[in-house]
């Protein structure tokens, strides 16, 4: 692996370390600079390397596996895998630096959780119902603390999608993973804990909204409901960062 600058193992302050990390030695991959077979440094090298945690490596090597841009060989490490130019569609944290990016990834989200919370509020089981309860719970806990909540937020949707009963709505919305989240990536005009609470607790008012249509089994509002949401979200973005750009 070529020798980082210090420029280039500085990871800015982020709510997702994680996804700048897989996308940085991903970048490598891409470009060439890590070759076909290619041993990666260890756990303990990357973490000193890039001065993150043991957490943020193994989810930035999960989501590099994903990818198909590396493999696990028991017992050998982790390298970079052969054949790295057939890779999967996702979606880069990079390529979301405009509220125009933004609204394209909401746009995606309509095709697919409209009809994902219609079809969850058709099939849910009860332990549907409680997984999506414990996730409303989760994120009331992180905006308690001030934080973000955009792990929480994911998998709320996750828990959504998972009641539909088809596997690959899950698996979709978790392969594209927090960067369908979009106040993960634009941030501005949230600076302080006090705007993030009040924020994320309008977002959770919308998701109770969903949560109520599922339970009971209306899929009609739970479509709704959504496309509500997601606009919505949208409309928050736009006013966000026309007030950033005045």
């Amino acid at each position: 692996m070529p020798e980082p600058s210090a420029e280039d193992l500085r990871i800015a302050p982020s709510p997702s370390r994680t996804a700048q990390l897989a996308e940085r030695i991903g970048r490598d991959i891409r470009a060439g600079r890590l070759q076909p077979g290619e041993k990666l440094p260890t756990e303990q090298e990357l973490i000193a390397q890039y001065h993150v945690s043991r957490t943020v490596v193994r989810e930035a090597m999960a989501t590099l596996r994903s990818e198909g841009l590396i493999v696990s060989r028991q017992g050998a490490g982790v390298f970079v895998a052969d054949h790295t130019s057939a890779r999967p569609f996702r979606i880069v944290s990079e390529e979301l630096k405009s509220l125009v990016e933004i609204e394209n990834v909401l746009q995606l989200r309509l095709a697919v959780e409209v009809e994902a919370a219609g079809l969850a509020a058709e099939r849910r089981t009860d332990e549907d119902v409680a997984a999506i309860g414990q996730a409303l719970r989760n994120i009331d806990e992180a905006i308690a603390k001030g934080a973000s909540a955009v792990k929480e937020d994911l998998d709320f949707h996750c828990a959504i999608s998972a009641a539909t009963g088809n596997p690959y709505f899950p698996r979709f919305i978790q392969f594209l993973g927090p960067v369908i989240i979009p106040r993960q990536t634009i941030r501005v005009g949230l600076e302080t804990v006090e705007e993030r609470r009040l924020y994320v607790g309008q977002v959770q008012k919308e998701h109770r909204q969903i949560f109520e249509a599922v339970r009971t089994g209306d899929g009609k509002l739970a479509r709704r409901y959504v496309r509500d949401h997601l606009e919505a979200s949208r409309d928050r973005y736009r006013k966000l960062a026309a007030g950033h750009n005045r």
